[in-house]
């Protein structure tokens, strides 16, 4: 399959710029679904865990077909990366969506999440099978290695951080309390961490502008989003920890 570099190269800016314009109106977003949601807001609701199963699914099926469906010879090294690339979607949408116990999710919300996974698989999966041009030497490169490394503890991060919000209430219990216990200790968005280690890690181990357009994007948007919640506790919470930083250990 021919590389469609320019279409990829447009699509990588337009990502990063969608994820800026994010960080600007990041206000108005943290109302559209979650615990910020007012009734204003509220439309068509979607229960949380088929929410979060159809709209991580795009991101984990286009790159998995495309590469049952490449016939192009691509290096060890692709496979590996874009396998590591799905085997986050693979969490999300058949291990997390059945385990959350989230709150119903607005259907445009979920729409607009499906057609980005959607987008942005077909976009990595593409990159990587097509156009990525991997050399022999590639796997002893530092930033290889460092960047599988970064992806795989920020991962563990990410689905440890996700079990101890899970564990802070019963089924069907609303009422909030203040997640403690691992990097939860010093940072109130652990799981929100642990994600934007995944991606910048990849986008190292990968390094190019098609993965850093996605690492960027991720942490405008779900970097706002632990700022927002470290703030509710600050709030709600007379005797939350002082020490404790919204996003990056000791620094903010």
């Amino acid at each position: 399959m021919y590389c469609y570099e320019r279409p990829v190269n447009y699509l990588s800016w337009g990502i990063i710029l969608i994820g800026l314009g994010h960080l600007v109106y990041h206000k108005k977003a943290q109302t559209s679904y979650g615990r910020y949601m007012t009734h204003s807001t509220q439309a068509r609701m979607v229960p949380a865990k088929l929410a979060w199963f159809f709209q991580e699914m795009p991101a984990f099926l286009i790159p998995l077909l495309l590469m049952l469906s490449s016939h192009k010879t691509s290096s060890m090294g692709k496979y590996l990366l874009l396998t590591t690339f799905c085997l986050h979607y693979f969490q999300r949408t058949f291990i997390y969506s059945l385990l959350t116990r989230g709150q119903p999710f607005p259907l445009d919300v979920m729409v607009a999440a499906c057609f980005f996974c959607l987008m942005n698989g077909f976009l990595q999966g593409h990159y990587l099978l097509h156009c990525a041009n991997f050399d022999n030497e590639w796997s002893t490169a530092y930033h290889y290695k460092i960047g599988l490394l970064m992806f795989y503890v920020g991962m563990a991060i990410n689905i440890h951080s996700d079990c101890i919000l899970r564990n802070l209430r019963k089924p069907k219990e609303v009422v909030y309390k203040i997640p403690t216990g691992g990097l939860f200790e010093y940072v109130s968005g652990a799981n929100y961490l642990g994600e934007i280690v995944e991606w910048f890690g990849y986008a190292l181990a990968t390094w190019s502008l098609v993965t850093l357009s996605f690492a960027v994007f991720s942490f405008c948007v779900i970097g706002p989003r632990a700022y927002y919640h470290h703030r509710f506790y600050q709030e709600k919470f007379k005797g939350y920890p002082k020490f404790r930083k919204a996003l990056i250990p000791f620094v903010f």
